[in-house]
C-alpha cells in the first residue's frame, strides 16, 4: 500500500485486507457473548486437509492440526432503527472488561525490554509491541521446558506455566475487540514440519489458552511459503507486505511460531484537516518538513518530570490512549527510556506532577516502522538456553527427543498517525534449525523533535512504543 493512500486510510486498514482477515482465519467456529466466560478453541482430532482458495490459488499441501476459534462480539450500532443492538453492544463490552487488569505484574517485562528494543542510532526511528512480544514469549514457555522455560518465565514474570496460561488467556481477551468500531486483532500461529510428529496435547493448550492455529506443511517448499506469507500479511491488514518479501520457512526449520497484532482506532474527537500544515520537525540530522496536525484540548492533560513533558489523546469508545512524551531541550528519547523517573511515569504509577489545562498540541503525521532481531536482546535479557542445540528443551512439542534450537526471533511493527486516527500492526517470527517548570495554565505541546510514543489498549498495556526520530 502506498504511503500517500495510508495517510487518508485510518479508520480503513483497508476494508479488503480486514475482511481477508476474516477469510484467513481458519474457518473459526464464532462464540456468543454468552458462552464468554469459557473460551473455547476447535482443535480437529485429525488433520484435514485445507482446500480453501487462499489469495487466489488452492493450496493443497498445507494442513491444519487445531484451529482457534475467536470471540465473536456484537458489532458497533449504526443507523436510525437500532432496535436492542446499542444494548447488545454494551453488553458485549462488559463482558470484555471482566477480563481487564489481568496485566498486572507486566510492568517489570515491558520496562526491562523498552530500553533494549527501541536503543539504536539518532537519525532511525524504531517502533515494537510489547504486547505482541510477550505474548509470543508466553508461547515459548509453553513448548520449552526446564532452563530454557524458566528463563522466559523469570523474563516474564511469572511464578509458573499455569499462572502465565491463565494470565496470557486472559491479558489477550482484554485485549481482543473486532466490533466495528475499534479494530484490535491478535492473532498466533505455529508452523511444523510434516516429517516430523508433535505432542498432540500441546497444540491443543495453545489453541485452547492462545487461540494459535497450528498448521503442517513441507518445509521449504513454495506453497507452505506463500501460506505462512499470506497469514501474517492478512493477520497484519497487508500494512507489513514489504517486510514481508522474501520471508521463507527453509527445509533446515523445524518449526516456526508467529504472534501478531493489528490495532485501529480513531480518535474520540478528531483533528481537522483544515489546520494541518507544513512545519519544521528538528531531527537529530537536521530539519525536516512534517505535515503538522493541530487542536486545543480545553481541558488536556498536562504531565511533566525532570528530563521530560507528556500529554495524551484518547481514542473513542473506549480503546485505549496514545500518549507523546516530549524529551527536555538536549535530552535524546533513548535517554529517557534509561531514566528512571520516566520508566516509572511508564508505569502508570500515581504521578503528581499533573494539571488540566488548555493544550495547544501540534503533532506531526507519521508512519514509521522497524524491523528487529530480537535475538541478541533477549540474550541480554537472561533468555538462553533455547538458543544453543546443547541447552534448548522443546520436549513439551516433539513426540521424542529433537536437537533443535531457536535460531532467530525478528519483530516487525509499522504505526500511522493522522487526523482521523491510529493504525498500528506488528508481527513477532521466532524460527527453530531539562528539568521541568511548573505548567502554565496554557501549554504548547508542539512536537517539532524527536519524541517517544506509547499506544495502550482498553486495558491500559502498551500495544505499541516507539520513537519518532525523522517523522
Amino acid at each position: 500500500m502506498r504511503s500517500e493512500k495510508l495517510n487518508n486510510a485510518v479508520g480503513m486498514i483497508d476494508d479488503r485486507h480486514l475482511e481477508r482477515t476474516e477469510r484467513v482465519r481458519p474457518r473459526a467456529r464464532r462464540l456468543k457473548w454468552l458462552r464468554w466466560g469459557g473460551p473455547v478453541a476447535a482443535v480437529l482430532a485429525a488433520v484435514i486437509l485445507l482446500t480453501s482458495v487462499w489469495g487466489g490459488r488452492t493450496a493443497m499441501s498445507v494442513y491444519a492440526i487445531s484451529e482457534a476459534s475467536y470471540p465473536e462480539m456484537a458489532k458497533y450500532p449504526e443507523g436510525e432503527d437500532l432496535g436492542n443492538a446499542y444494548e447488545l453492544w454494551r453488553e458485549g463490552l462488559k463482558r470484555q472488561r471482566a477480563f481487564r487488569g489481568a496485566g498486572e505484574g507486566l510492568d517489570a517485562f515491558f520496562l526491562a525490554t523498552a530500553p533494549e528494543f527501541l536503543d539504536g542510532p539518532a537519525d532511525g526511528n524504531r517502533v515494537y509491541s510489547p504486547l505482541n512480544v510477550y505474548m509470543a514469549l508466553a508461547m515459548l514457555a509453553e513448548i520449552t521446558d526446564g532452563n530454557s522455560r524458566a528463563q522466559v518465565l523469570e523474563l516474564l514474570g511469572a511464578s509458573d506455566l499455569e499462572a502465565l496460561r491463565r494470565q496470557a488467556n486472559a491479558v489477550w481477551n482484554a485485549n481482543y475487540r473486532d466490533d466495528g468500531a475499534v479494530t484490535s486483532l491478535l492473532g498466533n500461529s505455529l508452523w511444523l514440519s510434516k516429517d516430523l510428529k508433535y505432542r498432540q496435547e500441546t497444540l491443543e493448550t495453545l489453541s485452547q489458552s492462545y487461540y494459535a492455529s497450528s498448521y503442517q506443511g513441507e518445509m521449504g517448499s513454495e506453497a507452505y511459503n506463500e501460506r505462512y506469507r499470506e497469514w501474517i500479511d492478512a493477520q497484519t491488514g497487508g500494512l507489513l507486505s514489504d517486510q514481508l518479501k522474501g520471508k521463507a520457512l527453509d527445509a533446515e526449520t523445524v518449526f516456526a511460531m508467529v504472534s501478531t497484532v493489528c490495532f485501529r482506532a480513531k480518535w474520540a474527537s478528531a483533528f481537522s484537516e483544515v489546520y494541518t500544515r507544513p512545519e519544521l520537525f528538528h531531527a537529530a540530522g537536521g530539519d525536516v518538513e512534517a505535515a503538522f496536525m493541530h487542536r486545543t484540548e480545553t481541558y488536556g492533560d498536562y504531565f511533566w518530570g525532570e528530563r521530560f513533558s507528556a500529554t495524551k489523546l484518547d481514542f473513542r469508545e473506549g480503546a485505549g490512549t496514545m500518549w507523546f512524551l516530549l524529551p527536555d531541550e538536549g535530552v535524546s528519547p533513548e535517554e529517557l527510556l534509561r531514566d528512571g523517573e520516566t520508566l516509572s511515569f511508564l508505569s502508570g504509577s500515581d504521578w503528581q506532577n499533573h494539571k488540566t489545562l488548555r493544550v495547544n498540541l501540534s503533532v506531526p503525521k507519521f508512519d514509521v516502522r522497524s524491523q528487529l532481531d530480537l535475538k541478541a536482546k533477549l540474550a541480554g535479557l537472561g533468555v538462553t538456553d533455547v538458543f544453543s542445540r546443547e541447552t534448548a528443551d522443546f520436549t513439551p512439542l516433539f513426540d521424542g527427543s529433537l536437537p533443535a534450537e531457536l535460531s532467530a526471533v525478528r519483530h516487525g511493527a509499522r504505526v500511522t498517525v493522522d487526523e482521523e486516527g491510529v493504525t498500528a500492526v506488528a508481527y513477532t517470527e521466532m524460527m527453530v534449525a531539562g528539568a521541568a517548570m511548573p505548567p502554565k495554565d496554557e501549554v504548547d505541546f508542539t512536537l517539532d523533535r524527536p519524541f517517544l510514543f506509547v499506544i495502550t489498549g482498553a486495558d491500559e498495556l502498551p500495544l505499541f512504543m516507539g520513537v519518532v526520530n525523522r517523522p
